[in-house]
């Protein structure tokens, strides 16, 4: 059995190898287009030498050997270099390879990315002075609940496209499961009213209580959920049934009827959560030291 689940999570890591390269040659696609309109040449030294400094960083950050992520690096850069019809031997002479100027069309995420690996320092200290989610609770309280809902059941539209359809998600019917932002301050209960899952106001009978940021890590497929259950990030009340059943739909959920965008939002939304976490614990933990 313990054989069967090490080999399931690495059948999901490569399923997740897939996936972001296939978003990357989205990106290379999207910058083959704009580079002429912008009037950047093909040849780019200095971001192919960031690129290169960038994976080495992250190799020795996770502890991956640093020829791994060269070679890793290196077949990327290739594949960039036949979509942009470029000679492959010219990935080692500086090729803009990547996504680069295909970031500024999404500064959110290139923000993400420079806060956790060019500057790793500061922005570990800026990520350190933003304020916790218990904060934000106030002001999350000024949304009115009806775009709160609108905005929650239109994402489990397209997150749960695919168990909608096929019946997977017919458990539901007539249930009522509850899910609890806890430093948010927010809950809602959902309920499946046809082809939908909806928000209601009836009580929940199994609820799923955690923090915005092991939530996000979750539906972002950087934390299993029973790692996250076991160090009790995340509880579950109510009807255990209810509750078990419901995740392990997730568990099973193929990540690849995601939408890309949303995948892709989800993952860059859940490693700056960690990382803003993270950050601001190390400033807590600096300011009783220095007491």
């Amino acid at each position: 059995m313990a054989l069967a689940w090490a080999r399931r999570g690495i059948d999901h890591v490569d399923d997740g190898l897939i996936v972001l390269l296939a978003a990357r040659r989205q990106l290379v696609r999207a910058v083959g287009l704009l580079k002429p309109r912008a009037g950047l040449p093909l040849r780019d030294p200095a971001r192919e030498r960031y690129v290169r400094v960038r994976a080495r960083w992250l190799a020795l950050r996770f502890g991956v050997p640093v020829a791994t992520a060269r070679r890793l690096v290196d077949l990327a850069i290739a594949d960039a270099c036949r979509q942009q019809g470029v000679e492959s031997g010219q990935t080692h002479h500086g090729l803009d390879a990547d996504q680069g100027y295909a970031m500024r069309l999404a500064p959110m995420m290139r923000g993400m990315s420079l806060l956790s690996s060019v500057l790793p320092r500061t922005g570990a200290r800026l990520l350190g002075r933003l304020p916790p989610p218990s904060r934000l609770a106030p002001w999350l309280r000024v949304v009115p609940v009806r775009w709160q809902h609108a905005l929650l059941e239109t994402a489990m539209a397209h997150v749960l496209r695919g168990p909608l359809r096929d019946g997977s998600l017919d458990f539901m019917v007539g249930r009522r499961l509850g899910i609890e932002v806890s430093d948010l301050g927010l809950r809602w209960v959902l309920a499946l009213h046809g082809d939908r899952l909806h928000v209601v106001d009836d009580a929940p009978e199994a609820c799923v209580r955690g923090n915005a940021a092991d939530l996000l890590l979750l539906a972002g497929r950087m934390e299993d959920a029973d790692t996250l259950f076991f160090q009790r990030a995340l509880v579950l009340t109510g009807d255990t049934e209810l509750g078990l059943t419901a995740r392990n739909l997730l568990e099973r959920l193929p990540w690849e009827t995601v939408p890309l965008g949303l995948r892709i939002a989800l993952n860059r939304g859940a490693r700056l959560a960690r990382l803003a976490r993270d950050a601001h614990r190390d400033r807590q933990g600096e300011t009783l030291r220095s007491r």
